[in-house]
């Protein structure tokens, strides 16, 4: 007999995160002509997409997406977009993840775009979880999450339903 999956977020309530973390960048740049939203291959960018479909429908803001790539086994490597430096630079940016366990990929997103004079620089993701190894918080954040050490947060974006659950 399978398990069942323990289930933290279903379809409806992923898109209700998404709808509310679009109207939180919105109030945090209401005052901004441009914004870019840097989603973290691969289901960062999903969400990235997610939210700026979001607020592209309730905001005036031209919102530009970019594309993260962070090889996760080695996060030293550089890290690539899909935008040239000087199409960020002093603009503001949200940098997008699904969920933020340790921060290390956050934390190399973050490095990254660091190079480059910003206006502003915000972090979201779907699920916090809580076990930071680095001083990295997300701006907006669908959930927080206390989990043990050993459990994994899977999060489906690709097709629907999406959803979140818990190994």
């Amino acid at each position: 007999m399978a398990l069942a999956k323990n289930t933290i977020l279903n379809h409806k309530t992923i898109e209700h995160k998404i709808k509310r973390i679009a109207y939180q960048i919105y109030e945090s740049n209401v005052n901004e002509k441009d914004l870019v939203i840097a989603g973290i291959e691969s289901n960062g960018y999903l969400l990235a997409k997610k939210i700026k479909a979001n607020l592209d429908k309730i905001s005036e803001i031209k919102s530009t997406l970019c594309r993260v790539t962070i090889d996760k086994n080695n996060p030293t490597t550089p890290v690539l977009t899909s935008m040239n430096q000087k199409d960020y630079a002093n603009k503001s940016i949200v940098l997008i993840d699904d969920v933020l366990n340790s921060g290390s990929t956050l934390i190399y997103g973050i490095k990254h775009f660091l190079d480059v004079p910003l206006k502003q620089f915000k972090t979201a993701v779907l699920v916090n979880r809580n076990h930071k190894k680095y001083p990295v918080k997300a701006d907006f954040k669908g959930i927080s999450l206390s989990t043990s050490l050993y459990e994994h947060v899977n999060v489906n974006l690709s097709k629907k339903p999406y959803e979140a659950y818990l190994d």
